[in-house]
């Protein structure tokens, strides 16, 4: 199955903006103000600033930022006055109070611009959990829910020449109608958790992009503005001398289709081109790869050959700090360790990281699966669930295109096998094949069939997707380590498997037998055993065991062993090897994979 590059995008956004704006491509890249920093917050668990005593939306909320002008005035609050906290970055690991708060916490920041008459304004941000509302000078711009992806409003109306000040009301209270619903197994990080940018853009501008590799470097450029058809933009790739000047039709997009040779590219060589965009003295540089990606039978095929991914599983958790990761050497540390582990592939659970970890796996050479948080039982049946995760699939989708890591897009994490769930993902996959054909769809099922000896992957699901992933915990949570490699599999559906998740928890540096729970020594006989099994699994084409690190969870309760840690980790929560991390290893160094 070949798939082609999609030459037209559409953009969903959940929002109620008074201004709106499709969201851009490369915000870093751009003009911009940063509001990285130092915020004021008040925490609101009552959320007194934004409900009157009758419940009602209260017109002289928080978000006004009001002053006392004369002694007689009464104004409950002062963000002025309040604690501060550091955005990017989550409340629970920056305040002790706060690491079990969910809830309403109101962030602002005060901040100066020379407003320029002929300039757009754009309110971006990097990603903020789970719901925001958003109001520039008291005045409320727009709303967006979801915690993981990129969100912006055009303010250019609201802003003032001078002195502004922007209010976030940010809630992370979890919910069923959510996604992800309220049951996980990771933590429920609060706040403005990506950067924040003021964008400074032309009147008209270059909105969105996209270039990709398939016997050809194609793609296309989209304006956005006041006029937009008939414009002229120009690409440039030097390393490979293609110059082109391309002209947009009326709706503002430019396609274009080169003939050229480029060096692709692979893990063991992740070469990346610099690309030049440049309109109305507008002067964008990314830097991007070109490979092809397509399944033929139970092969994955990387520029025409098969491969077999050697990865793992990775949570957005800083590698040298608690909280949420969001910096270049968060990213450069955690991947570091994948490529020291013997990784060529991360399957990056369970929802859209940073973007900073795409673009540094473009660098590394680290094939990537990306994914969105439908995971476990969200309401397959609601509606408003379903574009929900439409919509983040698609704000995913649009900010990690020209990605060349990114070969496998994942619609769900161990959903439930029923008729409800299956339709609700099937519009996902095909709203996926949509947006991006140049790539692969997948799904984490734990769905399987079979006693003693002898197991089947079974999900219809697997018919839709073009690589199966099966997450199983043999030696866990089912049977025991020793029996794990004696069992065999089977798999009806004639494509690629990825073992998504296998491993066991354990307590780094906590030692006994290796048939004692959360022992180093558990951990790495579950992993020997499972090797094992899966050697012996011929239709499989990659693993991602879960899970790199230890990371935070609030379902984790064992004291002296979990405290709030999943502790199926390879590493401890300081980066500390356990057992398990030389089987893998091993493995991977002298895997010899044959179609």
């Amino acid at each position: 199955m070949r798939y082609s590059v999609s030459f037209a995008f559409y953009l969903l956004l959940i929002s109620t903006p008074a201004a709106y704006a499709d969201l851009i491509q490369n915000a870093a890249a751009r003009e911009h103000i940063s509001l990285n920093g130092q915020w004021n917050i008040i925490i609101d668990p009552y959320e007194n600033g934004y409900y009157n005593h009758r419940y009602e939306e209260h017109k002289w909320g928080y978000f006004k930022n009001a002053k006392v002008q004369s002694p007689s005035d009464l104004i409950e609050y002062n963000f002025s006055l309040s604690e501060k906290i550091q955005v990017p970055g989550d409340w629970n690991s920056q305040q002790e109070k706060l690491f079990l708060y969910e809830g309403t916490v109101w962030y602002q920041k005060d901040f100066s611009v020379k407003k320029k008459s002929d300039k757009r304004y754009l309110l971006h941000f990097g990603a903020v959990n789970y719901q925001a509302i958003v109001y520039l000078n008291g005045e409320k711009i727009g709303s967006h829910e979801g915690g993981f992806t990129p969100f912006q409003f055009d303010v250019s109306e609201h802003l003032k020449d001078g002195d502004n000040f922007v209010v976030v009301k940010v809630d992370n209270s979890r919910e069923h109608d959510q996604v992800p619903t309220v049951n996980t197994d990771w933590w429920n990080y609060g706040g403005i958790t990506r950067p924040v940018r003021l964008l400074e853009l032309n009147s008209t501008y270059i909105a969105d992009y996209h270039l990709q590799y398939d016997d050809a470097i194609n793609g296309w450029v989209q304006l956005a503005g006041k006029a937009i058809a008939g414009k002229s933009v120009k690409l440039e790739i030097p390393e490979l001398n293609v110059e082109l000047d391309l002209k947009t039709d009326k709706n503002g997009m430019a396609s274009f289709l080169e003939k050229g040779n480029p060096e692709l590219w692979y893990p063991n060589k992740p070469k990346l081109y610099r690309v030049e965009l440049e309109f109305d003295q507008e002067f964008i540089v990314d830097e991007i790869g070109f490979r092809t990606i397509e399944v033929s039978g139970e092969n994955i095929l990387l520029n025409g050959e098969s491969i077999f991914l050697k990865g793992i599983s990775i949570h957005e958790e800083a590698p040298d700090r608690e909280g949420r990761a969001w910096t270049e050497e968060d990213a450069r540390k955690t991947l570091s360790w994948a490529k020291e582990l013997g990784c060529n592939f991360v399957r990056l659970a369970h929802y859209p990281h940073n973007e900073k970890m795409l673009r540094m796996a473009d660098k590394m050479g680290l094939l990537v699966w990306a994914e969105i948080p439908v995971y476990w039982t969200v309401q397959f049946e609601n509606e408003q669930v379903y574009n929900n995760a439409e919509n983040q699939l698609s704000e995913m989708i649009n900010r990690d295109k020209n990605r060349a890591s990114v070969v496998l897009w994942s619609v769900a994490n161990e959903t439930p096998n029923n008729k409800t769930r299956f339709k609700f993902l099937e519009r996902l996959v095909n709203r996926v094949r949509e947006l991006d054909s140049s790539r692969l769809v997948t799904a984490a099922m734990d769905t399987q069939t079979g006693k003693n000896k002898l197991k089947s992957v079974d999900d219809p699901f697997a018919k839709i997707v073009d690589v199966i992933g099966v997450n199983q915990y043999c030696g866990w949570y089912s049977d025991k380590p020793e029996s794990c490699a004696g069992i065999r599999w089977e798999s009806p559906y004639k494509k690629p498997v990825i073992i998504s998740e296998f491993g066991a928890g354990a307590l780094y540096g906590n030692h006994a037998q290796k048939n004692a729970r959360w022992t180093e020594e558990y951990q790495a006989e579950v992993y020997k055993q499972n090797l094992r099994m899966i050697e012996n699994m011929s239709f499989v084409r990659g693993i991602s065991p879960w899970i790199l690190k230890d990371f935070r969870s609030p379902r984790r309760h064992l004291p002296e062993i979990q405290d709030f840690w999943n502790r199926k980790g390879v590493l401890s929560e300081k980066g500390e090897r356990k057992l398990a991390w030389k089987v893998l290893n091993n493995f991977y160094e002298n895997l010899n994979f044959k179609e």
